[in-house]
């Protein structure tokens, strides 16, 4: 089988957000990998510093609606697309007033990291594969990229494994450098079971913490193949994914395109 139809779910996305290494891969991975030939679709958060007005967000209201149940509390999903004509791509975005609304990536205005970060990882990854069932969209790669996208694959693989949109879709996760300092907390890892994903799914990876390291070994760990982002990752999360059989594809410098088209081929 061929990967013809690759979904990504992004972090950040340049013009949307400030010039970053994970802004520039969101906006040009996409473009670079429909330039070769794939049908994408792509998701990002709707961080609080995008302006909606500038950059033409509108919500699509069939979408949205459907209220996401997170320590016991309904959070409310809510929709918006966005188009860059240039590159002809269509964005969603996923948002949300506890979450996005007013809020920046990692940290408030102090600097100081959001101790419900994890909290809301959970609630990304669930709002994208709830708005993929609607769209009825069916890729045969779901490409993760950044901190926020790597409980997607524990959901894809777990609470999403008989969902007809992606259930035999493969899962590619790309490993960058430390965005997250601190402990994510053990209420967050509380948060994480969810119709097939349960506790033991985790356990193993955060015996004794919750960092952005366990985060993306749980990525790994329900991946089909992870890619090195950046040369600077966590040499622990390499030598996690090589212990139980987790194909890995070097970090590629700027030429990076067809080396990632061709590991989706090999993983499908």
């Amino acid at each position: 089988m061929k990967a013809k139809k690759v979904l990504f779910i992004t972090t950040e996305m340049l013009p949307f957000v400030g010039e970053s290494h994970n802004a520039t891969m969101g906006r040009y991975l996409p473009q670079a990998i429909q330039d070769l030939g794939h049908e994408i679709r792509t998701f990002t958060p709707k961080w609080g510093n995008i302006n909606e007005r500038r950059n033409q967000l509108h919500e699509v209201i069939r979408l949205s609606g459907m209220n996401l149940i997170i320590d016991e509390t309904d959070h409310p999903l809510i929709i918006k697309v966005a188009s860059l004509q240039a590159a002809h791509m269509q964005i969603y975005f996923i948002d949300n007033d506890d979450y996005f609304m007013k809020r920046q990536i990692t940290t408030n205005e102090a600097g100081e990291e959001y101790d419900d970060n994890g909290e809301r990882a959970i609630f990304y990854a669930r709002g994208v594969l709830e708005t993929l069932k609607k769209l009825r969209w069916v890729p045969d790669v779901i490409h993760c990229h950044g901190w926020i996208s790597a409980l997607a694959p524990l959901y894809i693989k777990k609470a999403y494994q008989d969902e007809p949109s992606f259930c035999d879709a493969k899962v590619v996760f790309s490993v960058g450098a430390d965005d997250l300092k601190k402990d994510l907390g053990r209420k967050s890892l509380g948060c994480i079971p969810f119709k097939g994903a349960v506790m033991e799914d985790v356990n193993d990876v955060c015996q004794t913490q919750y960092t952005q390291t366990e985060l993306m070994k749980i990525a790994t760990k329900f991946s089909d193949g992870i890619i090195i982002d950046k040369p600077e990752v966590d040499p622990s999360i390499v030598e996690y994914a090589k212990s139980i059989g987790v194909p890995v594809l070097a970090y590629q410098g700027e030429e990076y395109a067809q080396a990632y088209s061709d590991f989706y081929e090999t993983v499908v």
